[in-house]
């Protein structure tokens, strides 16, 4: 099997990059010239005759602490026909129920407990049920406020204008609230939203989710069915996520891939981008700068709230 390297430079990785693909290109196998996706920010390597784990080892130790993403994987079927993204902590940069946790005076308490449940130490829907029972009372003007606070992943815009100019079919699939994923799948262009609802009573948050819940098996499932109503195979799939509940959705993917992730989602994923921003799933597609619909500068930081 052809396999393609891809790397790619996060915030302050630039200057490393081409000395990489010098030594890359050195100790690899390639099957031809080094071809830059874009100048000094993302490359790729075309491999011949190595596995695809003795490759990515190669690469990660000769990356060292560099901030560089290293993605290895089938040269063919690159370009994706599904997208489908977590939400929180991946498109955008917050994790919702910690905001509305800040309006109780609880925040440092929600976000722990986020942390656990996102890094699959506490069940996923007990963790849920916990943090939204102590949201009850809560003024639904409150969703609101916390909406206001929505920041945009860097990428993220890019990324799904990019896919959707390419005929990409994309959903946005959440273990959180649809108030705040509708919002965003509005203004960035996703076709499709899966996520929780919120229960309100007269004017107040209840305290409770409607159910079922999406859980990471609501995740895997939604991916699949896309998959067929697409009319493609699961290769032809590109999941992104941080979260233990996205764990099965990136495994079930042709191209899954963990998105700054919590330590045990990172270990646990075939591919992994830990330093650049969302554009990095189109560059590992293959995209050029060039194609990229949108800002697609790697190396600008974090991004602009909405």
């Amino acid at each position: 099997m052809d396999l393609v390297m891809t790397v790619i430079a996060g915030p302050g990785g630039a200057g490393a990059l081409p000395d990489l693909v010098t030594a890359l290109g050195a100790a690899l196998p390639l099957a031809g010239a080094p071809d830059w996706l874009a100048p000094g920010t993302a490359c790729d390597l075309r491999l011949a005759g190595i596995a695809r784990e003795a490759a990515e080892a190669a690469a990660r130790e000769a990356i060292g602490g560099a901030p560089i993403d290293v993605l290895v994987q089938p040269a063919a079927g690159r370009r994706k026909r599904v997208l489908v993204a977590d939400l929180e902590s991946t498109i955008i940069e917050n994790e919702m129920l910690d905001e509305l946790a800040d309006f109780v005076g609880r925040r440092s308490e929600v976000a722990e407990i986020t942390r656990r449940a996102m890094n699959g130490e506490l069940d996923f829907v007990a963790a849920l049920d916990e943090r939204v029972a102590l949201l009850k009372g809560l003024s639904v003007s409150v969703l609101d406020d916390a909406a206001s606070r929505i920041r945009l992943m860097p990428g993220a815009r890019a990324l799904v204008a990019t896919a959707r100019a390419n005929g990409v079919y994309t959903a946005l699939v959440s273990g959180g609230f649809t108030v705040f994923a509708e919002r965003v799948a509005e203004e960035l262009g996703f076709e499709r939203v899966v996520a929780n609802r919120l229960d309100i009573a007269d004017g107040r948050i209840a305290g409770t989710a409607r159910t079922p819940i999406v859980t990471r098996e609501t995740k895997r499932e939604t991916l699949i069915a896309l998959a067929g109503e697409c009319a493609v195979s699961r290769s032809a799939t590109l999941a992104v996520g941080d979260g233990a509940n996205d764990l099965p959705m990136l495994l079930a993917a042709g191209l899954g891939v963990a998105f700054h992730a919590k330590p045990a989602v990172a270990a646990a994923a075939r591919w992994r981008v830990e330093h650049a921003d969302l554009t990095a799933l189109l560059y590992a597609q293959g995209y050029r700068q060039s194609e990229i619909v949108g800002p697609c500068d790697l190396n600008s930081g974090r991004g602009a709230a909405r």
